[in-house]
């Protein structure tokens, strides 16, 4: 396994306490919770609904060499700021329609990272969605962010009638007793939350490696470094086609341009940057629409090859055309 354990565990314990987490109160204290945000979009007869399942604000200390001219430059072109917690980061999760099927690409947070994410449920409610009706989940990695919604507070299975598919490498190293036992007791709580979110999913488990069409129509792509079995998943709908590619980008404005940048929850960040390369290059090269869990939301876009590096282009419609 290329994964650089020791430090990606050590990375995986710190990392949760460097993030700031802002709730928005009422005066009485009680933490309030903004409307379900969706978007829709179609890619040929399949329709997709990017679901903003909330954000977390990545301290400065959680992103190497973060200089805060570069950072706020950047952040002011893409008319944005930086937050009072750091470096504001979505977090989505997508619904692929297919027919009558439904998959989703992540679950959400749930309540493990705090006020601010764990919307994807409401959302799901919202656009007239039950969790009985999820067919499928496919996990780009087993983050808490990506499968935590998996389950509810007691830990039983939110989607009763879903498969969950995910690398076989990824789970590999989550239930790696070895492993787990190696390691600080502050770092086993990351291995406990990916055991305890699949769990109830025991005996109805796709487990994949390499590139293979995993469920009708959606296909794996092998992309590691962020986690052992970090993937990306390719819906082909006639001849149109989309990359969820999970992690490759956690922020939209810095990494197109300083495609080396990495941050805290890297596993191992040489190989994340190889990864990361390899994908803008490809996505560049063959046009390829992309979506990612952090991408700016609705994150739908492509690409491009510039003379510096890569930038981003969204979609025309996160522009207002």
């Amino acid at each position: 396994m290329s994964m650089n354990r020791r430090r990606f565990l050590a990375t995986a314990a710190a990392a949760p306490a460097a993030v700031a987490l802002p709730k928005a109160t009422l005066a009485s204290g009680a933490p309030t919770k903004a409307q379900p945000v969706t978007y829709r979009f179609t890619v040929g007869e399949a329709t997709v609904t990017a679901i903003l399942d909330g954000y977390l604000d990545a301290a400065p200390e959680i992103i190497p060499g973060f200089d805060a001219d570069t950072v706020g430059s950047a952040l002011a072109a893409a008319q944005q700021k930086l937050q009072p917690g750091g470096v504001r980061i979505p977090v989505n999760a997508f619904l692929i329609e297919q027919g009558e099927t439904k998959t989703l690409v992540d679950a959400g947070t749930s309540s493990f990272l705090g006020d601010t994410m764990g919307d994807t449920g409401a959302a799901l409610s919202a656009i007239g969605v039950t969790p009985e009706q999820i067919d499928a989940v496919v996990l780009t990695h087993m983050h808490p962010d990506h499968s935590g919604g998996l389950i509810d507070g007691s830990g039983a299975a939110v989607f009763a009638n879903a498969q969950i598919a995910v690398d076989q490498t990824e789970f590999g190293f989550w239930h790696d007793d070895a492993i787990m036992a190696s390691v600080p007791e502050s770092s086993r709580g990351f291995f406990q939350i990916a055991r305890n979110t699949v769990a109830p999913y025991a005996d109805r488990m796709i487990m994949h490696t390499g590139e293979t069409e995993v469920l009708p129509g959606i296909s794996t792509l092998p992309l590691p470094g962020h986690t052992p079995g970090h993937a990306g998943y390719i819906l082909q709908s006639g001849s149109e086609q989309v990359l969820f590619w999970g992690d490759i980008i956690h922020l939209t404005a810095l990494q197109f341009a300083n495609p080396q940048m990495t941050i805290a929850f890297d596993g191992d960040p040489k190989l994340t940057v190889e990864t990361r390369l390899k994908m803008l290059d490809r996505a560049a090269a063959d046009g390829l629409r992309v979506t990612g869990a952090h991408l700016d939301f609705p994150g739908l876009g492509k690409v491009l090859k510039t003379a510096d590096g890569y930038a981003y282009q969204a979609a025309p419609w996160q522009y207002g055309a």
